[in-house]
């Protein structure tokens, strides 16, 4: 399985961009190493990881958001400010120290990688309003394969609860945003992604209850092109609403 840093290369050269650095998470939290004493040094790097990425979510709906003045933005955005809280508490709860001084600082990062992550997004994300929900639905594809990675790195089942909790919202994000390039009459592929994995979720409808297991997969269906809209409950429209399932 590709590593988190891999993938985000990967994700830099699909939209033709080049330069990110190499630094590890690792390299950044050797200083709180010692705070932690419940947790291995791998599950404390993998959510100070995760805390920040999920700022770089955050902070880069609010300026995509705040560009293009679509909707979807700032209310997902909103959710991944939930998802920070998340794991502020976890962070917390094990003495881990955090990487995030202010969160009110928009697009500043304390690791290298996000750092430059972001600035190239932003490049790709302000040629256009479809560039934009594609750097969206590319982010919450990295998401979901970053925290799965993390799921996989450790037994701690309160942090694999928080971790689920995660990634129920980031299927959901996903969903919205195709669903949003799809009404726009254009189509998302997977840039991360196996076919069949990024069709099990999106195929699938929006789960309304996340952390009450609802696995993210099954049959499904998005009818019609551009609609946006699975089966039960939950849609995001063409005006760019997205209703968020509280994540």
């Amino acid at each position: 399985m590709k590593t988190k840093y891999s993938r985000y290369t990967y994700l830099i050269a699909l939209f033709l961009i080049v330069g990110a650095s190499t630094t590890t998470a690792q390299q950044n939290n050797q200083a709180g190493a010692s705070t932690q004493s419940q947790v291995s040094q791998i599950e404390a790097d993998d959510l100070v990881y995760m805390r920040e990425e999920e700022k770089l979510a955050r902070d880069s709906y609010e300026v995509l958001g705040e560009e293009w003045g679509l909707a979807i933005f700032s209310n997902i955005s909103q959710s991944e400010q939930r998802h920070m809280d998340a794991l502020e508490l976890v962070l917390d709860r094990f003495g881990i120290a955090d990487p995030i001084i202010d969160e009110s600082d928009v697009g500043n990062f304390a690791d290298p990688t996000l750092q430059d992550l972001f600035n190239d997004l932003m490049t790709s994300g302000m040629k256009s309003e479809m560039d934009a929900l594609k750097v969206g639905a590319a982010i919450e594809e990295t998401d979901i394969l970053d925290i799965q990675h993390a799921i996989e790195r450790t037994e701690n089942q309160d942090i694999i609860a928080t971790y689920e909790n995660l990634l129920c919202g980031s299927r959901n994000h996903l969903r919205a945003f195709v669903g949003q390039i799809e009404f726009y009459g254009d189509i998302y592929t997977p840039v991360l992604m196996s076919d069949d994995d990024f069709d099990a979720i999106v195929d699938f409808p929006m789960e309304r209850r996340c952390g009450a297991n609802n696995g993210g997969k099954g049959k499904g269906n998005r009818k019609g092109k551009g609609k946006g809209k699975g089966k039960g409950k939950g849609n995001c429209n063409g005006t760019g609403s997205f209703n968020d399932d509280g994540s």
